[in-house]
């Protein structure tokens, strides 16, 4: 199954509509993501599966093994990027970690080997996409606000990150790569991708399940979902 576009202008067809149909999404980690980007992409995925129950998932880091996140808290990633199982998509984390992951030639190279339509970040993930080169030209989303020591807003730093990028505010964009606001917009960019591979009506459905439909209908309304 892929996601896939026939011009570079239509929109994404979702051509996936059993759910008992396989399907498997990737979440790429670094030292110092978020906590919650890993919670609203897994977590999410691990409640799906009560009824998509052949959606996987798969972390990918670098290398295999413990990823220290933000906070302290360490995760045991099985899978390598020299490793990796094929996937549907492939999910990049944000965190306070991301410039040196943005610098990461193993992550970077990665990316680049992957098919632009394969692609999708939440939060700060979007300026490690940036410095792949995969959203050059695109339209793209990430955490709107500055936090704590950051001088510029994510949003605002995207646009010297890549070429031609257009950032906009909104809780996701989807110009072929799939960009998600920050934090816990997470969630709602794994429901859309989940609505991508086996349609809306999942979508909702896993929506309803981890009782999150009132805010992700809330978040499209106040926030916005653009797909050019």
């Amino acid at each position: 199954m892929v996601l896939r576009r026939d011009r570079p202008g239509d929109q994404e067809e979702t051509i996936m509509r059993d759910r008992d149909a396989p399907a498997r999404i990737g979440v790429i980690v670094y030292p110092g993501i978020e906590p919650i980007d890993l919670g609203g992409t897994v977590g999410v995925l691990s409640m799906a599966r009560r009824i998509l129950p052949n959606l996987g998932d798969a972390v990918i880091a670098a290398e295999a093994g413990p990823v220290r996140m933000a906070g302290g808290l360490a995760v045991v990633v099985p899978f390598g990027v020299a490793d990796a199982p094929d996937c549907d998509v492939f999910v990049v984390c944000g965190g306070p970690g991301w410039p040196e992951a943005a610098q990461d030639d193993r992550l970077l190279a990665f990316l680049r080997g992957r098919r632009p339509e394969a692609l999708a970040s939440v939060c700060t993930g979007a300026l490690i996409l940036a410095a792949a080169g995969s959203l050059d030209g695109r339209m793209a989303t990430t955490r709107r606000a500055a936090v704590g020591a950051e001088v510029t807003a994510p949003l605002d730093l995207l646009a010297t990150r890549a070429d031609r990028v257009r950032p906009r505010a909104a809780a996701i964009v989807d110009d072929v790569v799939v960009t998600g606001g920050g934090v816990s917009l997470a969630i709602d960019t794994t429901l859309y991708l989940i609505g991508k591979l086996y349609g809306a009506d999942a979508c909702q459905d896993v929506a309803r399940l981890i009782e999150y439909d009132r805010a992700l209908a809330a978040n499209a309304q106040a926030l916005g979902v653009v797909a050019p």
